[in-house]
């Protein structure tokens, strides 16, 4: 049967590509609104297909891997597939690289950091103050793709943003840099780059007044200067070819596909567990008990990304923090054997019980690591009580995408294993939020999609999910 669509989202990977084929519904882009195969269109759209194949890179072109993807989704629908727009998110080649430099740690450079994440960047390397001839050294090592530049709240300290902003133009690299620092700098800061041939993006200041996080606008222009320049890749240039709409970051589509869940369905964390990293991304202003404690600000989306978790590229890693003689006497095989079980598809239940229990145990580390914490000081006037980092006590879902979770067994469990009573000092979601799974796999892709069709998109992911909007 041949099928018409109308959108397809690749999702280059470093490992494997895969697409998503959707028809858009009534108001989408099909002339029907069935994507041109003369069926009665579901309003709200429809997800028709996924195809995989393994990404390319070292062929040198990442469009063979994509045009293999294309080639599954055929063989998956069983005809010809063919479609009316493309777009894509890219983690391949290491991602989006960026290095994040400020004036205060626990401020600006702070603020910088999770306007980066939140827009799906790799961080290689955060800086504070002053940079130094090592820390130019480490930036051109890096070699990063975008740069972020920043400093200083509004109309207060400027001289180290200036001064950063010559040394950083005096090392020559092409990568482009987005200056969110002092406004009153943003002239002089933006001249100075110009002036040494470097494309500078300027921004509102991520941090413009004490205690006041502003990381959209710069989150926003982050995941347009990466379509911009997305040459990272081996064949990136030419995947234009297939690709004629938006290119984004695809941890940025996930966080895109969060902010606006939040709007349909409330309070939410989304955990994605991979062969290499576990990213956390949460949407939550948090309960007003825990924000009257709160030491610093956090910002309301918050994305965190453990390079350490993951279920093939790092099974060691977690193979330890589980502890490999338990695990060992869990799957009733020798310790020696452990390692030799991770694969990126596992294909036995052996390797699939393995790979389920390191996804669990990443949940269970990465939502830690992610979530705030309730601590106690004791003075001279007695014991106070603060909190520290992220609050998820009133995040009303919990949810799983990515392979691992969402096609390995246990996903659910893993998740709801998380929720934790009021009294538990760890500010994790409580007992009363639910649990759902991607379970179309389709959350980056969906979160593509939004930037050109956003209803779409919440419909989609909401079926994916099994959720009623609110």
């Amino acid at each position: 049967m041949n099928a018409v669509v109308d959108l397809l989202v690749a999702e280059i990977g470093s490992t494997t590509t895969k697409v998503n084929a959707f028809l858009l519904g009534r108001g989408g882009t099909g002339e029907s609104g069935a994507g041109g195969n003369g069926a009665e269109a579901d309003p709200v759209g429809a997800f028709v297909g996924q195809g995989r194949a393994p990404t390319s890179v070292l062929q040198g072109d990442v469009n063979a891997g994509l045009r293999g993807a294309i080639e599954d989704l055929r063989d998956q629908l069983g005809g010809e597939v063919t479609w009316r727009r493309m777009m894509a998110s890219s983690s391949a080649a290491g991602g989006l690289r960026m290095t994040v430099h400020g004036l205060a740690r626990d401020m600006t450079v702070k603020a910088a950091r999770e306007a980066a994440l939140g827009a799906g960047a790799i961080l290689r390397f955060v800086s504070a103050g002053d940079l130094t001839d090592s820390d130019l050294a480490t930036v051109r090592q890096i070699s990063p793709n975008i740069v972020l530049l920043a400093g200083g709240v509004d109309y207060g300290e400027r001289a180290t943003v200036v001064a950063n902003a010559r040394r950083l133009a005096a090392l020559g690299l092409p990568a482009p840099v987005i200056y969110a620092g002092n406004a009153a700098a943003t002239d002089e800061v933006t001249g100075i780059l110009t002036s040494a041939g470097i494309k500078v993006y300027p921004v509102d200041n991520v941090y413009p007044r004490i205690d006041d996080l502003v990381i959209e606008p710069t989150r926003r222009v982050i995941q347009r200067v990466f379509e911009e320049h997305i040459v990272g890749a081996p064949g990136m240039d030419r995947v234009r070819e297939l690709v004629d709409g938006p290119i984004i970051p695809t941890p940025g589509a996930v966080m895109n596909m969060t902010v606006l869940l939040r709007g349909a369905i409330g309070d939410l964390v989304a955990v994605d567990v991979g062969g290499a990293t576990t990213d956390v991304h949460s949407v939550t202003e948090g309960s007003e008990e825990i924000t009257r404690m709160l030491v610093a600000p956090e910002p309301l989306a918050k994305r965190t990304v453990e390079g350490d978790l993951g279920v093939f590229v790092n099974a060691a890693n977690v193979i330890d923090l589980i502890g490999p003689s338990g695990l060992a006497a869990e799957l009733g095989v020798p310790e020696a054997d452990l390692v030799g079980l991770a694969r990126p598809l596992p294909r036995t239940d052996l390797e699939s019980a393995f790979s389920a229990r390191l996804t669990r145990e990443a949940v269970r580390t990465g939502l830690l690591r992610h979530a705030g914490r309730i601590r106690y000081l004791y003075g001279p006037t007695g014991r106070t009580t603060i909190s520290e980092g992220k609050d998820l006590t009133a995040v009303r879902w919990l949810i799983g995408t990515g392979g691992a979770l969402t096609r390995l067994p246990g996903g659910e469990e893993a998740l709801a294993d998380m929720r934790l009573g009021e009294r538990a000092r760890e500010l994790l979601p409580g007992r009363e939020a639910s649990v759902a799974l991607d379970r179309d796999y389709i959350m980056a892709s969906c979160g593509v999609m939004s930037v050109e069709h956003p209803q779409e998109a919440v419909a989609l992911m909401t079926k994916s999910l099994g959720v009623k909007p609110s």
